[in-house]
């Protein structure tokens, strides 16, 4: 098992947490990773995009001129796609981009994800993550404490109405709830933080 240093929001160390190898010893596995991720950005997307081919645009009916003897090219309809206001040649349409991932392969992908973040030394724990008010400064000076210089994400144990308000103006700092974590945010973010709380109901949820 490995053993992780506990930080307070003042960047002082206040003890160490033994990490379970159920959760946080599991072994990496790249296209499980890749796959997870693609899934995720993929349910993203909404799909909504739809332009008109030349069989919806409005008018157009009507041959433009006669086919031969004007000195013009032949034209068939002013809502061809070559005219203004013509159709689209392809064009786009509403679809679902959404893709499947079984709980096992996600469950697995997540594991991989937090296990590679301890080995490599970017995974931090703290014990706990309080503001007195929703104030910018606030995370601002904890960010400063813990030198998060990189791309960051911070998860809860429970959700915190004040430091998601305090956190939400700070650049590469995001913040989410343990029952939001995913292995996008993982993955893309270069350091990761738990809390101690949070740690524990991981381990409770996987280390089965």
């Amino acid at each position: 098992m490995a053993n992780v240093k506990v930080y307070n929001m003042k960047g002082a160390e206040v003890g160490e947490l033994e990490l379970s190898d159920a959760v946080f010893g599991v072994e990496y596995n790249e296209p499980l990773i890749h796959q997870a991720v693609v899934t995720y950005l993929a349910n993203q997307r909404q799909g909504t995009k739809s332009t008109l081919t030349r069989t919806e645009v409005r008018g157009g009916g009507v041959k433009p001129w006669r086919q031969k003897g004007t000195g013009r090219a032949r034209q068939g309809s002013i809502r061809a796609p070559q005219w203004t206001k013509g159709g689209v040649v392809f064009a786009p349409k509403s679809r679902d981009f959404s893709k499947k991932m079984n709980d096992k392969a996600k469950k697995g992908a997540l594991l991989s994800a937090l296990s590679k973040k301890v080995a490599d030394g970017e995974l931090l724990v703290v014990d706990e993550l309080k503001v007195n008010e929703a104030k910018t400064k606030e995370m601002a000076a904890f960010q400063k404490a813990l030198h998060l210089e990189k791309r960051t994400v911070v998860v809860m144990d429970e959700q915190d109405e004040n430091v998601i308000l305090a956190a939400r103006n700070l650049a590469g700092l995001t913040t989410i709830s343990v029952e939001e974590i995913n292995t996008y945010e993982i993955v893309a973010n270069a350091v990761v933080i738990l809390t101690a709380g949070s740690v524990k109901k991981l381990e409770e949820a996987y280390a089965v």
